[in-house]
């Protein structure tokens, strides 16, 4: 076995996915994640991206191939115990409920262990040390954030957990550029945490600078990938995401 492989913590192995029974989103798709890195997956619209996400989750089941973690398969699990063998998952549309309050958001991330006041305690103040805005909007109803605060709202829910695995689905879309500058400063600490990355995202540019390992997809299936820099070496590869994202990538 290699290195690569003995490290791998979450896998799609040739998996097929569709909707409604005929709509194939997923057509043998593979991606390897591997212990505390940032894995980034790219590719154009329909490519399959936030549908492999959806299957990583148990959202959706394939109708073959295997969803793997941590060895074990895993195929058909539901989301809520994706919970509880410690994976996370940020959705893009968001998942607040904005007639909470904050902190009541940052409890019912805390359900799984709701009779343990003390540790429901210790999960909030970690939230708020990671992100200071959210103690001092804690009353506040959720709703009336601003959509980088909700978003930072989401994560830090993410987070009551300690999850080892977080999945990100477009984490700064329609985010104004400062919130999201912010926010990938603290995706980029996560695998210092000890916390492995996967993520969704169309700013080519954005996600190539903060991922360890790329994936580009297109029709549910990868097209290619590669490390940080076999990425920005080849030209022929940021041509052709260019050409799909309708602008020049430096």
């Amino acid at each position: 076995m290699t290195d690569a492989a003995a490290d791998t913590v979450m896998e799609l192995n040739d998996v097929q996915v569709a909707y409604h029974g005929d709509i194939r989103i997923l057509n043998g798709l593979s991606l390897g994640m591997r212990r505390n890195r940032i894995t980034g997956i790219i590719g154009p619209n329909g490519a399959g991206k936030s549908t492999a996400l959806k299957t990583l989750y148990g959202f959706l089941k394939p109708i073959s191939g295997d969803v793997m973690l941590r060895g074990e398969r895993i195929n058909g699990l539901p989301p809520y115990e994706m919970v509880n063998r410690g994976v996370a998952y940020v959705p893009q549309n968001r998942s607040l409920f904005n007639e909470l309050s904050v902190e009541d958001n940052l409890r019912l991330g805390c359900w799984p262990f709701r009779r343990d006041k003390a540790r429901i305690a210790d999960a909030l103040e970690r939230v708020y040390a990671q992100f200071p805005i959210l103690k001092d909007k804690r009353t506040d109803m959720a709703g009336s954030m601003s959509g980088g605060q909700q978003r930072f709202l989401e994560l830090g829910r993410s987070l009551t957990l300690e999850p080892d695995i977080i999945l990100l689905d477009e984490p700064t879309a329609m985010i104004a550029p400062k919130l999201s500058r912010e926010i990938y400063d603290f995706i980029t600490t996560l695998p210092e945490a000890g916390i492995t990355v996967v993520l969704v995202d169309q700013n080519v540019r954005q996600c190539a600078a903060v991922s360890d390992h790329i994936y580009v997809l297109d029709l549910g299936k990868t097209r290619a990938e590669g490390d940080r820099a076999a990425f920005s070496d080849d030209e022929r590869l940021r041509d052709m995401i260019a050409e799909w994202l309708d602008y020049q990538i430096d």
